[in-house]
């Protein structure tokens, strides 16, 4: 069934879904022309939080390049291959590739957003090195374990509530990770999408005579240059490992410092580890800045269109759209189904605001009353928005962008097949926020 299925998804999607970049512009038109219209607000006014907001995401557009830069020079060191082609090699046939790399994206994306990206994209890539395999199908199963992270240990809304001092802490208090990420409520929905998604990755595998293949030596790295027989001194440098060693292993250092020290897991830190780890496990700065060419090739998507976005999530607060929306589903629900009203008002914002802690900050204001109001589980609630605004990035190309810098695809790849994931992943969890 689900094969079936995917092939007119897939078939859809190539023919009129446009590059990332097209989307974006599409998805800015659409915010603008809804805020004039649904909320009353002038042209004028519109063109202004959207130019203010434009560049407000700079940071964040730095580390999400930064988590394609670092990962791709992790991975490429020549230890990290080697573990991943073995890895790779537990994979048989083209089955048991879809599921290996849908279960090494989940547990991945579990630990660290960023991590799961990067390893899911870099793990395919192996994979299709190895195994005769419909490449698009490979990656979408890579990115569609990246569904499962705002339920995981770095999903920004628990950890957010659980922090003290957060803006919402006068209204509900500190909520500790107890009640939302290792709630037995939110740990079976995990579970459930641990045995789901591989499941159906598999079964949307298309048959032999539909598969799109990949040359595996397109995806195998140029050889570098031979070293010199008689290097300068500036060669001598760029070859010397002990150079890495005095940089890296301070790195590693701080790394240990901080968490000894009770520190977890962000995005600065993850790059930080994916950098030095890179360092040293690439032994010179020429083997490390040959993988940087590569690496840097695939941001090209991140620089351009992160400033869009940001433009989009300045409207869509600005306006009163993501709060209108929000009260929206709230009018309909009950205690026992705001819950699952979150989740799914929580999908359809995070498609103009594709960032967990933005988005909670819009939608907070008009969930946490309605959840005193009627006497919902707050910490069910908040989870409703997490999981909404992970569910719909299936459907939204902002987070794939760096998967498809790496795998060297486009959006319209594979999002037929996330398509698909879209819709039995939503079966998922929101009968998990509606039964459990």
């Amino acid at each position: 069934m689900l094969r079936a299925l995917s092939r007119p998804a897939t078939r859809l999607m190539e023919r009129w879904l446009p590059d990332a970049f097209i989307f974006v512009l599409v998805l800015t038109i659409v915010a603008a022309l809804s805020a004039v219209i649904f909320e009353a607000n002038s042209p004028v006014a519109v063109v202004r939080m959207w130019g203010d907001g434009f560049w407000k995401l700079l940071e964040f557009s730095m580390q999400m390049l930064l988590v394609l830069v670092t990962g791709y020079i992790l991975a490429s060191s020549p230890p990290v291959r080697a573990l991943l082609t073995r890895l790779a090699g537990l994979a048989g046939s083209a089955g048991s590739a879809i599921i290996l790399v849908s279960v090494v994206s989940l547990i991945a994306s579990w630990l660290n957003w960023g991590f799961g990206l990067v390893v899911g994209a870099i793990f395919a890539r192996e994979l299709a090195r190895q195994i005769r395999v419909d490449y698009r199908l490979l990656v979408a199963a890579a990115y569609s374990g990246f569904v499962i992270w705002h339920g995981g240990i770095s999903g920004s809304i628990p950890l957010t509530i659980s922090t003290p001092g957060h803006f919402t802490e006068g209204q509900i208090g500190i909520v500790p990770t107890a009640l939302t990420i290792f709630s037995s409520w939110n740990l079976t929905i995990c579970l459930a999408l641990f045995i789901v998604i591989p499941i159906a990755n598999r079964m949307m595998m298309p048959d032999d005579h539909e598969m799109v293949l990949v040359d595996p030596a397109m995806l195998h790295d140029a050889p570098e240059a031979p070293i010199s027989a008689n290097p300068t001194p500036a060669e001598r440098l760029e070859n010397s490992r002990i150079l890495m060693w005095l940089v890296g292993i301070p790195g590693l250092l701080w790394l240990a410092m901080h968490f000894g020290g009770g520190g977890g897991l962000n995005l600065n830190v993850v790059n930080f580890l994916f950098l030095f780890l890179g360092i040293i496990l690439h032994g010179s700065a020429r083997s490390l800045l040959s993988a940087l060419d590569r690496a840097v090739k695939g941001g090209a998507g991140i620089v351009i269109q992160f400033p869009f976005y940001a433009g989009i999530m300045a409207i869509m607060t600005g306006s009163g759209l993501a709060t209108s929306l929000s009260e929206f589903f709230v009018s309909i629900s009950t205690a026992e189904t705001l819950p699952f009203w979150s989740f799914i008002a929580g999908g359809i914002v995070n498609i103009f605001v594709p960032s967990g802690g933005g988005q909670w900050a819009v939608q907070a204001p008009v969930m946490l009353p309605a959840a005193e109001a009627l006497g919902a589980d707050i910490p069910r609630v908040a989870m409703g928005v997490a999981w909404g605004d992970a569910w719909t990035n299936l459907l939204q190309p902002f987070w794939a962008l760096p998967m498809l810098g790496i795998a060297g695809l486009k959006a319209r790849d594979i999002m037929g097949y996330c398509v698909v994931m879209l819709l039995v992943t939503g079966v998922v969890i929101g009968a998990g926020l509606l039964f459990l």
